[in-house]
């Protein structure tokens, strides 16, 4: 270990050598140290343009040379060489990230030169500590995986890789960067420890993540708690910068410490709100010490003051969220560590802290910093009981501090908007919690609720004027996270209902007079106006989600009603709305309404309603709408209207199609909706005429055409209502379709307009595809099939080998053939006598192998074109014109990738050559055009493959099959001329036949041993 700073380097002078494969890389290793000056300004200079360097060729030379040294037996010496006398921060990194891949490879180094490797990177960084924190961190990384993968490992009956504790020890004694690089050290060894390579045994990871926990991570996290108390009872000087950083090490690590795996669960990061900290129980001492949670407050409250005059508010906030995060896991500690009357203590120390930030508040002005406060707030929630939270003796005054706190953070939308949904987290669990709360305590979210809805509900409204004027970000665009905050949103909402719901009467009044003002104003202002539609947007999500919000809250006859009066606004809103067409649409309103409609139709249609709901007593005096029967003729209506007058509008129609494919799931539902007039108007006239999103029209992309395949599942729904064995009516259903495939035929056989057959065909793939998806009876798929068979079959058939290179139009065709293929409920269980089984398997095979055949033949042609390039560049280098340098230089990329990843163009003449000999290749053309530049480029490995077939086989067949070799390149020359290739194809058709022949005669060995990929 290194001396004190001041007292020399204490640097070894021994440099372990070698790799441990043979004495002979020992002795390599050696002479390394003493590599010649100009082995390392190549180094250096590598370094360079690997880290630094903009040209890719410069870069994957460097990579391609840099890689061949860390598999090389001078690898060692070179790092050694590279750390000692490098002159950039790049070339030690290089070294240590050499380091690292050299010490973590599956058969590792002796334990004995691991050790050494250990110990010269302590008195590295011990005798530079003035490193780039970059190169020091990567040697630490170094130490930590030494440690970590040699856990258990015994040397002179010691376990020899755990004395790292007293190695840093010795940093701890020395300035404050030695200091700092200790902390860093135990820092990284913990992470290491908890960071599991999916490439070992896990059980080997969890055994000693397991010892580590059990013999070093107490007192690593005691050691930096008191470390963290002795930084903050020294006053810090102006010159003394260097406690900025020692400050962020040590906070790191107590948050490495505290988000160690303890019990193997690999907790998913995504479910923070769900996370409990296993801490042991054999840690409960440091947790029962209310100094401990005391020593992370005061680092919030201290930090500031210290280090305002000496670095920027990111610096100084950085540091307080870490001490945050530290918080968060002490917040989230099991509850069993504790017993009742020591949790009910550490939750008041909890508390306690949270008023005194909350008093406090600037440290709260940082975005990252105010995010993990939201998280400590919503972790309170996550792990203590509103039983226990109301007992706390600052309970009143702290829950009127945190609804303030969200009131303010609602009211700046713009500031830190992913942290509201920690906030809304806290109070939908409190208020969902309320029912089951069995202490005389008041909790009084019952003041405090209402006025957090109404914070969210106005300041969103208020917003929109902003958005728009301002041309800001929309929040509404993010619809994710729209819906996962109103979903919290409908559960505080439930708590004084009546209160949100005179509230939202309100404000929907008040917006829908002035749209109306807006709207018959003889100077209509088009801004005003879409200010107006974004807050009747806002509105009408917040009454489906509250109305949906029956579902997840206890509810009464009263609150039924309310949701009646607040529906009623919506359905006027919709007349009203619809009224405007087709001159003017707004799309987010649209979107919301069917958001309002769908949360309705959950709540309030179908087999679970109470049809003494209060719900339609409101609306049968307002809208007549008496029943669920009523609501679904509205909802019909409402689809017909968008699918008729949106249809230019994707989002909208997309929206409309998922609500109509939900309302046609379920029988009920199903036999009621038959009966509307809206219903059998689309099963009559499901044309582009009457739904313009069922047109071909240039003016819509062929990403529009995805929607129609759920519009005709759920209208194929509608019409198996009721059709039984009713032939003539499925003729009258899929007559629009025969109309079309009718078109697309005489369009084939005529002057043949490429795009709009293409978009007509996709289009009817679609189709085809959702009402196939649909019959899933016997009797109905025949239907399909014999209308299909045998006449437009053919012409999906056709539309393959045309296209076959669009996948925009062989994806919807191969897609439709696979649902027809499906046998869903045992819909293909033809009849004994018929022959459809075998019709159906008969032309979903040709398919198949038409397109196979078309794209490898296709494919055979591309990579033809590449190895030809190729061939050519290579002939070209030799030549030294001008033009010659010009075409080379713009080939450079792919020839610099072909030379580093050779094995690409190996493996695809392996798979060619497979081809060939064991397969029944029916382009051989094709696939003899790449194949012979292939092998002129790699002759090397066609002799290799050459050899392994040959050698497969019994002696008497060796003769035989090198014959078969030698006459498939006889006469064929060096180049890739039309001459050459064709000579090289005829070839290869004799090779073809003799081989087959060689192969299938007495004594061969199974075909199936022979892959040449093997």
């Amino acid at each position: 270990m290194a001396r004190r700073a001041g007292g020399g380097t204490g640097l070894r002078s021994r440099w372990p050598v070698g790799c441990g494969a043979s004495p002979r890389w020992a002795a390599r290793g050696v002479r390394g140290a003493v590599v010649a000056a100009e082995s390392l300004a190549e180094l250096e200079v590598l370094c360079n343009h690997l880290y630094e360097g903009t040209d890719l060729a410069q870069r994957l030379q460097a990579e391609k040379v840099l890689l061949e040294l860390i598999n090389s037996p001078e690898c060692l010496s070179q790092c050694q060489l590279l750390l000692e006398q490098g002159t950039t921060s790049y070339a030690q990194l290089l070294a240590a990230t050499c380091l690292s891949k050299l010490v973590s490879r599956a058969s590792p180094l002796p334990i004995e030169q691991r050790i050494d490797i250990r110990n010269y990177i302590l008195n590295y960084v011990a005798s530079q500590p003035k490193l780039a924190p970059f190169v020091i961190q990567a040697l630490v990384q170094v130490i930590a995986k030494i440690t970590k993968l040699g856990w258990f490992e015994v040397l002179k009956d010691q376990l020899i890789f755990r004395d790292i504790t007293a190695d840093v020890k010795k940093f701890l004694q020395g300035t404050v960067d030695h200091y700092i690089i200790g902390v860093m050290i135990l820092s990284e060894l913990t992470q290491e420890m908890n960071l599991v390579d999916y490439s070992r045994p896990s059980a080997k990871h969890r055994k000693i993540a397991t010892s580590f926990r059990d013999t070093s991570l107490k007192d690593i996290l005691m050691l930096a708690c008191s470390l963290l108390k002795e930084l903050l009872a020294k006053p810090l000087t102006v010159q003394d910068r260097q406690q900025e950083s020692l400050a962020m090490h040590l906070l790191k690590l107590v948050l490495n410490c505290l988000n160690f795996d303890f019990i193997g669960n690999s907790a998913d990061e995504s479910a923070d709100d769900l996370c409990t900290v296993q801490i042991p129980t054999n840690w409960r001492t440091i947790f029962l010490e209310p100094g401990t949670l005391d020593l992370f407050f005061d680092l919030y409250h201290s930090l500031p003051p210290m280090l305002s005059q000496l670095v920027s508010d990111t610096v100084i906030y950085t540091q307080i969220m870490m001490a945050l995060s530290c918080l968060v896991q002490f917040a989230s500690t099991r509850r069993s560590l504790f017993s009742n009357p020591e949790r009910a203590k550490y939750l008041g120390n909890l508390i306690k802290g949270v008023k005194q930030i909350l008093e406090n508040p600037q440290g709260l002005s940082d975005p990252g910093t105010y995010h993990e406060f939201c998280r400590f707030l919503a972790r309170l929630k996550t792990n203590y009981q509103l039983g226990e939270l109301v007992m706390v003796t600052d309970y009143p005054e702290v829950i009127r501090l945190i609804a303030n706190f969200t009131i303010t953070s609602l009211q700046h939308w713009e500031f830190a908007p992913n942290s509201v949904h920690y906030l809304l987290t806290l109070w939908q669990r409190m208020v969902a919690s309320v029912p089951f709360v069995k202490t005389a305590e008041p909790h009084l979210l019952d003041t405090y609720a209402p006025e957090i809805t109404k914070a969210y509900i106005t300041s969103r409204l208020d917003c929109v004027p902003v958005v728009i004027r301002d041309g800001l970000e929309d929040p509404l665009d993010d619809t994710a996270t729209v819906f996962q905050q109103l979903e919290q949103l409908c559960t505080v909402s439930r708590c004084e209902y009546e209160k949100t719901c005179t509230l939202l009467v309100q404000l929907f009044d008040q917006n829908a007079q002035n749209y109306q003002k807006l709207l018959h104003s003889s100077s209509r202002n088009p801004l005003e106006i879409t200010v107006q539609e974004g807050r009747l947007a806002w509105l009408v999500y917040f009454v489906g989600t509250f109305v949906g919000g029956r579902l997840t809250y206890t509810s009464t006859d009263e609150h039924d009603a309310m949701d009646g009066e607040l529906s009623c606004r919506v359905f006027q809103l919709i007349s009203l709305m619809d009224a405007q067409l087709p001159q003017s649409s707004n799309e987010k309103v649209e979107l919301a309404i069917l958001w309002f409609l769908d949360q309705f139709r959950k709540t309030y249609v179908g087999d679970q309603l109470q049809h003494t709901s209060k719900v339609y007593a409101r609306m049968t005096e307002v809208l007549g709408i008496t029943d669920d029967n009523q609501v679904l003729e509205t909802f019909m209506t409402k689809i017909v209207t968008n699918l008729k007058y949106r249809g230019r509008c994707e989002p909208v129609i997309l929206r409309t199609l998922q609500f109509l494919n939900d309302l046609s799931v379920g029988y009920s539902l199903l036999k009621k909706l038959v009966k509307i007039e809206a219903v059998k108007f689309m099963l009559q006239n499901h044309t582009s005429k009457h739904f313009p999103f069922l047109g071909i029209s240039d003016n819509y992309s062929l990403s529009d055409l995805r929607c129609r395949t759920m519009f005709y599942t759920a209208l194929t729904r509608l019409l198996m209502v009721d059709l039984g064995e009713d032939e003539d009516e499925f003729e009258n259903f899929m007559l629009p379709l025969t109309v079309s495939f009718e078109s697309v035929t005489q369009i084939f056989n005529s002057s043949f307009e490429q795009e709009e057959a293409k978009r007509m065909l996709i289009g009817l793939a679609r189709d085809l595809r959702g009402i196939a998806f649909a019959l899933n009876t016997k009797t109905s798929y025949t239907m399909l099939f014999d209308w299909i068979y045998p006449a437009y079959i053919s012409v999906l058939q056709r539309a393959i080998e045309l296209w076959y290179q669009e996948p925009a139009c062989t994806t919807p065709i191969l897609k439709l053939m696979a649902e027809f293929m499906q046998n869903r409920s045992q819909r293909l269980n033809f009849d004994v006598s018929s022959p459809n089984g075998i019709l159906l398997f008969r032309e979903a095979s040709k398919m198949i192998c038409t397109y196979d055949t078309i794209v490898s033949s296709s494919c055979c042609a591309s990579l033809d074109y590449i190895v030809t390039y190729l061939f050519k560049h290579i002939a070209k280098e030799g030549k030294k014109t001008l033009r010659c340098r010009e075409v080379s230089q713009d080939g450079q990329r792919l020839f610099n990738f072909m030379q580093q990843n050779p094995e690409v163009l190996q493996q695809m003449m392996s798979i060619l050559m497979n081809t060939i000999i064991f397969e029944d290749c029916r382009n051989q053309w094709s696939v003899s055009r790449p194949l012979l530049g292939l092998i002129l480029l790699n002759e090397k490995y066609f002799s290799e493959l050459r050899a392994t077939l040959i050698n497969s086989q019994p002696d008497s067949k060796r003769e035989v099959l090198d014959q078969c070799f030698r006459n498939l390149m006889e006469g064929v020359e060096q180049n890739l001329l039309v001459k050459n290739r064709d000579r090289f194809t005829q070839n290869m058709s004799v090779f073809r036949r003799d081989m087959a022949e060689a192969l299938r005669s007495e004594g061969a060995s199974d075909p199936g041993s022979l892959d040449m990929m093997s």
